[in-house]
């Protein structure tokens, strides 16, 4: 068994950032997945099913809520586990995007891996709750 080499404290801050989506991003994100659901690119489609617009794929918001993580971490660790419950949309505004905040705090260290939480808010919301990665380090 290791220890954990990062010298954090639960509580510990390592990263706010904010992250701005466009209309653009979500249209690369549809490619790169496959997942061409016209609720993430067409108001009008957003609007039938009675969306108050145009939303970020849940997935790519998981993914780019983990990066400042991963950024911070380098090859320092690894992810060894990950996982969020989905709690409100981001709508994606057609002019002015949508800008989602993330904090990333210590939330348990333990011998070899610590856990982080990860905030993310949009419009001061909370768009993910327990979001909480753990990184091992062996």
């Amino acid at each position: 068994m290791s220890s954990v080499p990062l010298g954090l404290s639960v509580g510990d801050s390592i990263d706010t950032t904010t992250v701005h989506l466009d209309r653009v991003s979500l249209v690369r994100y549809a490619g790169a997945s496959g997942d061409f659901n016209p609720i993430h690119f067409r108001d009008d489609v957003a609007a039938s099913v009675g969306l108050p617009g145009v939303l970020a794929h849940g997935m790519l918001t998981m993914g780019f809520a983990v990066q400042p993580l991963m950024n911070y971490l380098g090859a320092r660790g690894r992810l060894a586990d990950y996982g969020v419950r989905f709690t409100r949309p981001i709508v994606v505004d057609p002019d002015s995007g949508a800008d989602v905040t993330i904090e990333t705090r210590v939330g348990a260290v333990m011998d070899d891996a610590i856990r982080f939480d990860l905030t993310v808010t949009f419009n001061g919301d909370t768009v993910l709750g327990k979001a909480q990665a753990q990184v091992v380090f062996d």
